[in-house]
């Protein structure tokens, strides 16, 4: 596919000076564990073994973990060699061309908007739950989607909204509130396990695998999304600092922090409860209170409903800087590209990620939500590992920091294990991701084609 950009090019626009750049190894390490460690771990576990794959969810997060583990090397590779906001789009114009950035990128903004509505319905379920450990109730109508029997999932419109308003304010200014949260996050959990774990019963995970083979497979493509953090860290290579060696570092640190903690909560969790109990949002706060740790509970409770928050900073985040991307390359408008003079944050893309993501945290359920995003993140997977052969091919004396060992054999197992997950998800999720890539192409024929420019710098 021709009409492919100068690597030059996207090089000289990642050259933004060290001093300018704010995100530390410690800020990029907590902006990928924040954007893991979330929904997944505080709500779909409890879900997913449930509906899917019984104790044996633990093997649904290794799997999932495995396929993170082989798409975070093709990362690293990438993003050290090109370290732009643009991620797959980027590295799709270079080595594919404009349609492939264009289906590249417009795929990444729906899984942003996806994931972000996902993680923002599965907090409503925390924040109810904690309301109601000190008496409040909130109207029912108001907490769960028309899908769910409701009218609107209202606090999780809200609360994106919120941290949508808290990054308009700049990464710098911000960077230290996600810190926080995540560092709340990953407390309650810890308190959660040293609690929890002393109410572990052997008899409740048998049988181990109720729904066989086949659910760990399911649960595995549902969970997937929740490792999306490595193109949320992959996105933000702009403001890192030192990114040639703190990308990669920062990506296998949280990928090891996330499994082992997805892992001890799913055989806690299972543990505690038959696995038939748990398909609730608010899975952890639920157990401990089945166990009647109120107090626990409730920080718990309090604990996920700020720790949730973090992991919509992250892909709102990373969504907006796609779209600003985009917008720099003429593939979208480009007053989206711009960024506010005084935080120097691209709010106007900001907000569009941020609104088309409440709309539909207010209006679907849960795991419709995560599903769909499915779809879209291991597509986009599946075409960075194959991004990492073809650049080889093109660019042989392109300066790689970090470059994956044993030839094409990691890239290509990337690839396969994508392709397998992606044959285990329900055909209406790839009709609505079939539907958004249809209104993207008509996008990119009345629109872009007539606006892609070369890259340039804000």
């Amino acid at each position: 596919m021709g009409n492919k950009i100068d690597i030059n090019l996207v090089l000289k626009n990642a050259s933004k000076s060290e001093e300018e750049r704010t995100l530390s190894l410690f800020d990029l390490s907590i902006l990928g564990i924040g954007a893991i460690i979330g929904t997944g771990i505080l709500v779909l576990t409890g879900i997913v073994a449930s509906t899917d794959a019984g104790p044996a969810v633990i093997f649904s997060f290794l799997i999932a973990a495995l396929a993170s583990g082989l798409i975070g090397l093709c990362y690293s590779e990438l993003t050290t060699s090109m370290p732009n906001s643009g991620s797959a789009y980027v590295y799709a114009w270079v080595s594919i061309g404009q349609l492939g950035a264009f289906f590249a990128g417009w795929t990444l903004i729906g899984v942003y908007i996806t994931t972000t509505a996902t993680v923002a319905n599965g907090w409503t379920g925390y924040l109810n739950s904690f309301l109601r450990e000190i008496g409040i109730d909130m109207p029912s109508n108001l907490l769960a989607s028309p899908f769910a029997g409701g009218m609107i999932n209202l606090p999780a419109v809200i609360m994106i909204v919120l941290i949508t308003f808290i990054l308009t304010k700049g990464t710098s200014e911000s960077k230290w509130i996600n810190n926080t949260l995540v560092l709340i996050k990953l407390a309650i959990i810890i308190l959660f396990i040293s609690v929890a774990v002393f109410n572990v019963r052997a008899a409740n995970w048998h049988p181990f695998m109720p729904y066989g083979p086949t659910g760990i497979f399911t649960g595995a493509s549902t969970v997937f999304f929740t490792y999306l953090g490595f193109d949320a860290l992959a996105t933000s290579a702009e403001d890192a600092k030192n990114v040639k060696k703190n990308l990669p570092r920062a990506i296998i640190i949280s990928l090891i922090v996330s499994t082992t903690l997805y892992i001890m909560v799913s055989l806690i969790m299972t543990g505690v409860v038959s696995y038939k109990e748990l398909n609730v949002p608010e899975s952890m706060s639920f157990v401990l209170l089945a166990k009647g740790h109120t107090l626990a509970a409730q920080f718990v409770s309090a604990g996920a409903v700020l720790g949730i928050m973090a992991v919509v900073y992250a892909f709102v985040y990373a969504g907006s800087n796609i779209t600003m991307a985009m917008g720099r390359g003429g593939f979208l408008p480009k007053s989206w590209a711009q960024r506010n003079q005084k935080s120097h944050s691209p709010n106007t893309a900001l907000w569009l990620n941020g609104l088309m993501a409440a709309i539909l945290a207010g209006l679907m359920d849960i795991r419709n939500l995560a599903i769909i995003a499915n779809v879209g993140s291991l597509t986009v997977f599946a075409l960075i590992s194959l991004i990492v052969i073809v650049l080889r091919r093109q660019q042989p004396d392109l300066n790689r920091p970090f470059k994956i060992p044993f030839g094409y054999t990691i890239p290509i197992l990337s690839v396969l294990v994508c392709i397998f997950l992606l044959a285990n998800i329900a055909l209406n999720a790839w009709l609505i991701y079939f539907g958004w890539l249809v209104i993207g192409f008509i996008l990119y024929g009345s629109y872009s084609v007539r606006h892609i420019d070369a890259l340039q710098e804000n």
